[in-house]
């Protein structure tokens, strides 16, 4: 996989690094004989500019002539400054200074190179995370190794205790404790029996299962996280964009300056031919922006894999750098500021001398129904034990059971004649759904049900309500059930009712009255809204729809991730305009220094590669948590 490297604005590959860093030691070995070697200790300084600077001169001059033939226009390279910069020195006579300067110039090069690369290797050590091998049942029962590569959809594989997870699939066999912090950034063992789905890359802690591949190995969730880390070093934030952009016209602008900043020294300053000629070397080589042009690249890699670790994955730096400019966030309801599943909110019975004989028989019934509903009421009664009963599902009416000569209806309440209108209007106007159980002559429980929020929905809620950005709730349930959940999460603004085509028509109506606007979704029928937003997030709880759809995708359906994926934008902000400010500053100081002779070339060389470093150690603090 190759890697864009913005240390000054050119490509590495591995073959030209091994070539640059053995003739950096060459050229460093040179320069320390030149001074035991005093007859030809300027040959021995020329030709450590040769060859300590081969890789950052030769690409400085390279890379100009190679953009200026494409883009038809004059386009620099940053280290063509320096370049010249030594160039200019030995033209002058000063063949120590011009080595001097290349071998800090280079060797800071290299470090400068290894330590942005760590953001970037943070990155790539997700890559490592596909599994290679599987165990492969054959139809006599034994097992084979084979690679990943070759399992198809149906084949069944065995998976031991400690074992990776060789590929999506379902379990149909066994159990396991399965590490998913891979997947979702989890770090709590999730187990996992018959039916359960398992994911590739994910450890297996206890436990042995044998499971059915469903997916073709391009096709799982992890080769997908590893599709989407690949796309977000080459997407970059519009601060990458700009600088690197602004980079040829920058160095144009210093070159034009060049020239005359010598006419100002001799002409203005009196400093004579010399010195002038002199203090232009040290102006080209002080105003080189490197550390400009490593301001953004590092610290937006170091906060996309601080994210990555934790289960929340960005398409690229500028979706990172946008969420921090959010002024509206649309959020689907059901599966997104829900749980996506209905729940028992309220069980009340009429009277209580029958109360744990009505339970029994409500759960006897709920047990040979799989209506959702019937579902959370089993939930709800997991203690109570069931009695065996002949159950009808009457459409229209619901669940009818004997029991002891008494018919029992479960149902809705249009279905008895007797109704309790206060209690079923209270649950009502509370968004909830209503269900009786009794007789045709009397109701003797009420049990209300709605798909409540997601812990971490009002704290989402909350910090985006103070951080002053506008939240509003897109659905197409009921107005009363949305009003309902958007009570309780504190949520203003709702739009109910709403068919998925149209949720994407809000979504335009809301860019053109706000100006970065991003929508939280499920990732399934909220797709069309989620890619027209400025920033996609998709609910991914696993799912590698979730991935395809969006800009961005939480892998647990935690919500307190957004609210650090936030903060992480802010902070990123905050550092890149840090290293600008910074990077722009020392080179004012620089010049000013230079200006007045407090400035020679070897200290311009370190202020100038100090401040570059100390860019990019800044941006890599990003890699710690946010806090």
């Amino acid at each position: 996989m190759n890697h864009t490297h913005n240390d000054c604005g050119h490509s590495h590959n591995n073959n030209n690094n091994n070539t640059s860093t053995y003739l950096y030691i060459i050229g460093l070995i040179l320069f320390i004989l030149a001074f035991f070697i005093q007859p030809f200790e300027n040959i021995l300084f020329f030709l450590t500019v040769l060859t300590a600077g081969y890789h950052v001169i030769g690409s400085g001059f390279k890379s100009t002539y190679t953009n200026t033939i494409k883009h038809k226009k004059f386009t620099p390279n940053i280290h063509l400054l320096m370049g010249l910069a030594a160039m200019g020195a030995m033209i002058i006579g000063d063949f120590q200074e011009a080595a001097l300067l290349i071998v800090i110039f280079a060797g800071a090069h290299f470090l400068e190179h290894y330590v942005e690369g760590k953001s970037k290797r943070e990155i790539t050590n997700l890559l490592n995370l596909n599994p290679h091998d599987a165990r492969l049942i054959l139809a006599d029962g034994t097992t084979k190794k084979v690679h990943t590569h070759d399992l198809k959809i149906g084949d069944q594989l065995q998976v031991l205790m400690g074992d990776q997870v060789p590929t999506d699939g379902v379990i149909i066999e066994g159990s396991g404790a399965i590490d998913e912090s891979s997947i979702t950034g989890e770090s709590i063992p999730v187990t996992k029996t018959v039916n359960d789905t398992v994911f590739g890359a994910t450890l297996n802690e206890n436990g042995t299962f044998i499971m059915s591949v469903t997916k073709d190995p391009e096709d799982t969730v992890i080769s997908k996280i590893i599709q989407l880390v690949n796309d977000s070093q080459s997407n970059i934030s519009q601060t990458a964009t700009k600088i690197k952009k602004f980079e040829p016209i920058y160095v144009t602008t210093i070159l034009i300056l060049f020239p005359l900043f010598i006419l100002f020294g001799n002409y203005v300053m009196n400093w004579g031919w010399n010195e002038a000629l002199y203090r232009g070397m040290v102006f080209l080589t002080v105003t080189s922006p490197c550390a400009l042009a490593a301001s953004d690249v590092p610290a937006t890699l170091s906060a996309i894999s601080n994210l990555a670790k934790r289960g929340l994955l960005f398409k690229g730096g500028s979706y990172l750098s946008n969420l921090a400019e959010i002024d509206a966030v649309a959020f689907d309801k059901t599966g997104t500021l829900t749980k996506g599943k209905p729940e028992v909110t309220d069980v009340h019975f009429t009277s209580s001398n029958q109360e744990s004989r009505y339970k029994q028989l409500i759960v006897s019934m709920e047990r040979q129904s799989n209506h959702p509903l019937a579902m959370a009421i089993m939930r709800h009664f997991e203690d109570i034990e069931s009695i065996p009963l002949e159950v009808n599902n009457i459409i229209g009416t619901g669940l009818v059971a004997s029991y002891e000569g008494i018919e029992y209806t479960l149902g809705k309440p249009s279905a008895f004649t007797h109704q309790d209108n206060q209690l079923t209007s209270q649950y009502t106007q509370e968004g909830k759904t209503v269900v009786y159980f009794g007789t045709q002559s009397e109701v003797l429980a009420i049990i209300a049900m709605m798909d409540t929020p997601q812990p971490s929905a009002k704290n989402l809620i909350d910090y985006f309500n103070n951080q002053e950005i506008e939240t509003l709730m897109i659905t197409g349930d009921a107005k009363l059930t949305a009003q309902a959940v958007a009570n309780k999460l504190n949520l203003k603004t709702i739009n109910a009712e709403i068919h998925p085509e149209d949720k994407a028509n809000i979504i335009t109506t809301l860019k053109n009255k706000f100006n970065m606007v991003a929508m939280v979704g499920d990732g399934i029928n909220d797709a069309p809204a989620l890619s027209i937003a400025d920033i996609g997030i998709a609910m991914g709880d696993g799912t590698d729809i979730a991935i395809d759809v969006a800009d961005v995708a939480l892998m647990k359906n935690d919500l307190n991730q957004l609210i650090y994926a936030h903060k992480t934008s802010l902070k990123l902000k905050k550092v890149v305009w840090q290293n600008i400010l910074f990077s722009l500053g020392v080179v004012v100081f620089l010049v000013i220094l230079n200006i007045l002779g407090q400035m020679n070339l070897p200290l311009g060389v370190i202020f100038h590669e100090g401040s570059t470093i100390m860019v990019i150690l800044n941006g890599l603090r990003l890699l710690k948590q946010t806090k």
